[in-house]
């Protein structure tokens, strides 16, 4: 056995990668089945067979640095797969998250962090480094679990995206920083000026907008027509490839310049085939990042430096976690759902690595300290599996499925997406007419409630692609989302207009934003779900200070029209747009403290919007 492993090891270190690839493909397909089916996740399955095979197990594999770096794609591929489900305006609508919680999460925890290396006995600059590179939060194992548990597009895990973007910004500013803190024989030999390496940086980021707007959607077009399959999965890692090898040319991070290209492409038609394209490619480079991981954890130096990386661990992870965790606590997060982004963003991350081997080079830590370091990175990274299974270990309230079903073979006409009580008061003119429904939701609670009257309520994620075609959307003529969540709502409106483009969609929306949305992702109709019961009220006060049933319908309709001509307005202009057709009281208040005279009345247009579709929103 003894020689077998250390030919293996001969073999490894003169090149011959067929050793290297079998031993790779081996370690995954054995380790990562026995840990998921131990309910460990896979991620733990990866880095335990990567530390196996490595050179301080069976070393099978001598230099894992050489595969770190090419295993660095999976990453790339996986961010620029998390863009394509990022819209711009979905960025947008994070901007607070990523440049407000992000800066204020790092920040504080750099602090903190930086604060408990200097009580270890490291050099205020020592401490910075190693504090901050600790800051940077591995997205790779992060999205990894977001994306098992199905929680990435959920609030919660929205948060944690946009802290990890702003993480990955993050690097660049932080290697500008090492830089200035070197030493002066190690700083004179840097010869690009900060200024100009942020000006390249900017320039990169333009020049990808520029050809996301312009390049990329007439070059998908060209290659959809050619009908060759295999030249649109080569444009698309063409595509996530150039992105990232532009943003690491300008010093920024090729993970992040791979997420922008998915943003710009988010919008494209053909979004899912560019998904599907690249997700192969994905997880098998994700897995071996994650296998390289393992392999780089020094054992040697855990075994010198034991007691120190230890404390390390414990102290960076315990400070991280609680800091994480008080602050979303004071910004108004759940309990659970602050807790649960301490304990998965407690560790280190893949950046740190970076900033460690440029401050190594830099003269600003030594060798020694540059290993401690990544050993505690490391091993941070490996417990965040174990802790997430403690977190899942505390009982919490789960839905029971007694005299639940799931739909399977359903044939309604018309197929309703939730059946709280907005979808209940639909479904009833439906019925009322005699046309067959399929009813699908997720709260089981509800669905047997709605047997107790009569009703049939299937329990399905609309969200699913497998879910509504085993819910009868083939069959249907119409479907009506009806759930009271934005982001889900938009996201069934878009799977069914790209993947069911001839049924007729209905939908409940939010708020006019919402509404707005929906009708950019092709639903037939949408009514804000607050539209009618307000214009109700607003009828009956009217009546109860005395107007007639007359002025009443013509009023009611004059709020109506203005409303139907501001949202066509809104979706062509943005949300700002149509301000003139809206009723406002600030006015009279003005006249009344002596600012303006004469009253001000709203311009309508001479001719209403030939699709008063949108006019339902409100």
């Amino acid at each position: 056995m003894d020689h077998a492993v250390e030919q293996a090891a001969e073999h490894a270190a003169s090149g011959i990668e067929l050793w290297q690839v079998l031993a790779l493909l081996a370690a995954g397909v054995i380790a990562v089945p026995i840990f998921k089916r131990a309910g460990l996740g896979s991620v733990l399955g990866y880095l335990a067979a990567g530390l196996a095979i490595g050179p301080f197990g069976l070393r099978l594999i001598a230099d894992p640095e050489s595969i770190l770096h090419v295993s660095e794609l999976g990453v790339v591929l996986f961010l620029f797969i998390v863009g394509l489900e990022m819209e711009p305006s979905r960025l947008w609508n994070l901007r607070k998250q990523i440049f407000g919680l992000g800066i204020l999460q790092v920040g504080i925890c750099g602090a903190l962090l930086t604060g408990v290396g200097v009580l270890l006995g490291l050099s205020p600059a020592v401490a910075f480094v190693a504090g901050m590179g600790f800051v940077l939060t591995s997205t790779a194992i992060v999205m990894q679990i977001l994306t098992e548990r199905g929680d990435l597009a959920s609030p919660a895990g929205q948060k944690i995206v946009s802290i990890l973007l702003l993480e990955d910004l993050a690097i660049v500013p932080l290697l500008a920083v090492v830089a200035l803190l070197a030493p002066q024989s190690a700083g004179e030999a840097v010869s690009t000026p900060v200024w100009i390496s942020i000006l390249i940086a900017v320039g990169c980021i333009a020049a990808l907008n520029l050809i996301g707007r312009w390049v990329l959607n007439p070059m998908f077009r060209f290659l959809a027509d050619a009908r060759a399959r295999e030249v649109m999965t080569a444009a698309a890692l063409l595509v996530v490839l150039g992105a990232a090898l532009l943003f690491q040319f300008g010093g920024l991070s090729m993970a992040m310049g791979a997420f922008l290209a998915g943003v710009l492409l988010s919008t494209s038609t053909f979004r899912h085939q560019l998904e599907a394209d690249v997700e192969p490619f994905r997880g098998i480079l994700l897995g071996l990042f994650f296998l390289a991981v393992g392999m780089s954890l020094d054992l040697n130096v855990v075994w010198a430096n034991w007691q120190t990386i230890a404390i390390m661990v414990a102290a960076y992870m315990v400070v991280k976690g609680g800091a994480i965790f008080i602050l979303a606590r004071l910004l108004k997060s759940k309990v659970a759902d602050a807790l649960e982004r301490a304990l998965l963003m407690a560790q280190g991350g893949e950046f740190a690595f970076v900033l460690f081997t440029t401050a190594a080079a830099s003269g600003l830590i030594t060798g020694e300290q540059q290993d401690m370091f990544s050993a505690t990175v490391i091993i941070s990274m490996v417990l965040t599996p174990l802790t997430m299974l403690a977190l899942r270990a505390i009982p919490a309230p789960q839905q029971s499925m007694e005299g639940v079903e799931e739909p399977e073979g359903l044939s309604g006409d018309v197929l309703i997406i939730g059946f709280g009580r907005f979808g209940q008061i639909v479904s009833q003119g439906l019925l009322a007419k005699g046309h067959k429904i399929s009813t699908i939701d997720t709260d089981t609670d509800m669905i047997r409630a709605a047997a107790t009257f009569g009703m049939k309520v299937y329990y399905g994620d609309g969200t699913r692609l497998d879910i509504l075609r085993a819910a009868g959307i083939e069959n249907a003529d119409m479907v009506v989302i009806a759930i009271d969540k934005k982001d889900q709502a938009t996201h069934i409106a878009e799977l069914i207009r790209d993947e069911f483009p001839l049924v007729k969609v209905m939908a409940r929306a939010y708020d006019r934003g919402h509404a707005i949305e929906l009708v950019k992702a092709g639903v037939e109709y949408q009514i804000r779900e607050m539209l009618d019961s307000a214009l109700s009220l607003s009828a009956e006060a009217l009546r109860v200070l005395g107007s007639t049933d007359e002025e009443v319908a013509e009023l009611i309709e004059g709020v109506r029209e203005r409303d139907r001509q501001r949202f066509a307005a809104q979706i062509v202009g943005g949300i700002q747009a149509g301000r003139d057709l809206l009723l406002s009281n600030a006015e009279e208040q003005a006249r009344e403290s002596g600012a303006v005279e004469g009253k001000s009345e709203p311009v309508m247009l001479d001719k209403p919007p030939e699709k008063p579709t949108e006019g339902a929103a409100v």
